[in-house]
């Protein structure tokens, strides 16, 4: 009989280095991708899946990988609607609740990341500073993402 062993998966095997702007703006997530593509050069396309973190929960992502710049580029919506059946007893139907869900629930201000890998700090507060010029953006700014409980949520 041979001696059984457990094998753990560390979590600094998740330890991605990257930078996130947080965005803050009522836009839908194809306008505000338009207005970023615009104002910062950048070429974001809507992937052919978006990020599904269980059945009901499902965020848009949109990316680009810069090739010139080495630079890889993810804007990630922060809220989904869901939609629950609540059973109803009684002469009415059921009635249809909706509820936001978040993906980084300990920033729920923030509508949108812009998640940047192999960062060129010159040009990342350049795009900060484009970012804030768009006329439906109430702010964008850097987002320390190495305290973020949900760190995770962002690594895909």
């Amino acid at each position: 009989m041979g001696i059984l062993t457990t094998h753990k998966i560390s979590a600094d095997l998740y330890d991605e280095s990257f930078s996130l702007i947080a965005i803050h703006s009522n836009l839908e997530d194809y306008a505000i991708t338009y207005a970023i593509n615009s104002s910062c050069g950048l070429y974001l396309k809507r992937m052919k899946k978006d990020l599904q973190l269980d059945e009901k929960m499902s965020f848009s992502v949109f990316d680009w990988d810069d090739e010139m710049s080495e630079m890889y580029w993810t804007l990630i919506s922060n809220k989904c609607e869901v939609e629950e059946e609540m059973p109803s007893v009684g002469l009415f139907d059921n009635n249809v609740s909706r509820r936001t869900d978040y993906l980084v629930k300990e920033r729920k201000e923030v509508d949108y990341f812009l998640k940047v890998d192999t960062i060129d700090e010159a040009l990342f507060l350049k795009k900060i500073k484009s970012i804030n010029t768009i006329a439906k953006v109430i702010t964008a700014y850097p987002l320390d993402a190495q305290n973020l409980k949900s760190k995770r949520n962002l690594i895909f």
